[in-house]
């Protein structure tokens, strides 16, 4: 760590003492990362009620267009000098998943509570990192894991208590988008603060690509099976009890994505030591178009999808009528307004950084299962692979 670096979370963190917030009190918030997905949830939040005071982004027109959201909004390049602004009760974090922890820690060690969307980090070791800075901090995070904070899915979750679906055997769970196609690298329009973009990252030549699609690039992230596969192995875990994934075995490869270093087309088994997980995506095909998620018991089976929730008793080839059927929306609005809430109380919220932690272990499991070739086991610290 830099000098310059250090003395700015050392003044950062004095000037930014928690204030008492009453309940009528106005929240301020720093949105750090104004892409498409920063920009909405800066949105949101100011439907419901808080206020941007400060923007920043290594995209020039991506700043600009949250302005227009945002005005009076002060703008900043780097993220550093926003935590520095004074008057900000919290931050709102959205850039690509190599700066979700430096973007969360630095948030903190400046007095700020977080909203950081999900993955929670990039690779297994930074995770287990954040939720050792994040426990000893007392501060309030929240992960954009939005369907925790779904009433339908609670719903969802109580015929499972209720054990309606018996033991559980099997959890499959699908994403097929008909999307890929060849990587754009064409010059990017409007200035790029590239470096800025890099971060830790290796240093290199600008590629615009990399930037645009940083998704599929594993300096930045983890491709789609964290990126997506995050939320599905949430829902998995959180509906079946079950513990993180003991091992993974993967394959998958590029189908159309030319230039991508991420397949677009893999399938990935988890075994929790009594039930199995099974999760596979293809962005070259689009039937059943979208997620899905199949929880297989001896009594019954529960399917989750955008359509909602559907029950089937088993035996499903007799019992094709179902003994349950709901819509199942999944609104960005009750996930944020609890975190709001946890602010000012000071309880824990609805995702906290264990249960991030826990969803993306087995999705990083299986990255490293398929780059490596082999079946991959994870200990219970979550972060020593074998």
């Amino acid at each position: 760590m830099t000098s310059d670096r250090r003395q700015f979370l050392a003044g950062a963190a004095g000037l930014a003492a928690a204030r008492k917030l009453s309940a009528n009190d106005k929240l301020t918030y720093g949105l750090i990362a104004a892409g498409g997905r920063g920009r909405y949830l800066s949105r949101v939040f100011a439907q419901l009620g808080a206020q941007c005071v400060a923007v920043c982004d290594a995209y020039e027109p991506n700043m600009e267009l949250a302005l227009k959201d945002t005005p009076g909004a002060k703008k900043f390049i780097e993220h550093e000098a926003l935590l520095a602004h004074p008057g900000i009760d919290f931050t709102v974090c959205a850039g690509p998943d190599h700066w979700h922890m430096p973007h969360l820690l630095d948030s903190i060690k400046a007095g700020k509570d977080v909203y950081t969307e999900k993955p929670l980090a990039r690779t297994l070791a930074e995770g287990a990192q954040v939720v050792r800075t994040v426990k000893a901090s007392g501060k309030v995070v929240q992960v954009g894991m939005q369907r925790r904070s779904a009433p339908s899915l609670h719903e969802a979750k109580a015929i499972i208590d209720k054990g309606t679906l018996g033991r559980i055997t099997m959890a499959k769970a699908q994403w097929n988008w008909n999307t890929s196609k060849p990587l754009n690298n064409s010059p990017v329009q409007g200035e790029l603060h590239w470096n800025r973009f890099l971060g830790s990252a290796p240093k290199r030549a600008v590629e615009p690509m990399r930037w645009r699609s940083w998704r599929v690039f594993k300096d930045y992230a983890g491709g789609n099976m964290t990126d997506q596969g995050t939320h599905l192995m949430d829902v998995v875990l959180w509906f079946t009890g079950r513990s993180v994934p003991k091992s993974a075995v993967a394959q998958g490869y590029i189908a159309k994505m030319t230039g991508a270093e991420h397949p677009d087309v893999f399938s990935a088994v988890f075994d929790h030591g009594d039930m199995l997980t099974t999760w596979t995506l293809d962005y070259a095909n689009a039937y059943e178009n979208g997620w899905q998620i199949l929880l297989m018991g001896d009594e019954a089976t529960m399917r989750l999808d955008d359509a909602g929730v559907t029950v089937w008793k088993e035996p499903w080839h007799q019992n094709l009528t179902p003994i349950a059927e709901m819509k199942a929306p999944v609104p960005m609005e009750p996930h944020i307004q609890n975190f709001l809430d946890c602010i000012k109380s000071r309880k824990q919220p609805n995702c906290t950084v264990e249960i991030a932690q826990a969803a993306v272990a087995g999705p990083h499991l299986a990255n490293i299962a398929m780059f490596e070739g082999r079946k991959a086991k994870l200990a219970s610290d979550l972060m020593t692979i074998s």
